[in-house]
């Protein structure tokens, strides 16, 4: 069983910035970060392998997102820069214990209650 818990979420002004955190119990392999804006459907932010490292970024993002991992202490964060208003949403940690991660939602089993980020222009 995998349990994630997310914090950093907050209310930031347009070009601001937040860290995302995600800590995991479990067996994780793969850990992604969602998010859904209000009317919207969830869509793919980042995920990262937390065996060998390996980074997953949405295309439109990679100039402002990254994803970074911390394995000894099972944390992976969500660092988000230059933020805009439409970054807005609820942003969602979730993880699968599988090979090959991505970035569509329906792969991960286990999610996080999630946490909110709200950009004003």
């Amino acid at each position: 069983q995998v349990q994630l818990v997310e914090s950093g979420g907050g209310s930031v002004q347009a070009g601001g910035s937040l860290r995302l955190s995600c800590v995991a119990s479990g067996s994780t392999y793969c850990l992604g970060w969602f998010r859904q804006a209000p009317g919207k459907g969830r869509e793919g932010v980042a995920a990262i392998h937390t065996g060998i490292g390996t980074t997953y970024i949405r295309s439109i993002l990679k100039d402002r997102f990254t994803i970074s991992q911390d394995n000894a202490k099972n944390t992976v964060w969500l660092q988000m820069n230059s933020l805009k208003p439409e970054d807005t949403g609820m942003y969602y940690c979730a993880a699968e214990p599988k090979a090959a991660c991505g970035l569509i939602d329906y792969e991960y089993r286990y999610w996080g209650q999630g946490t909110q980020v709200t950009v004003s222009s």
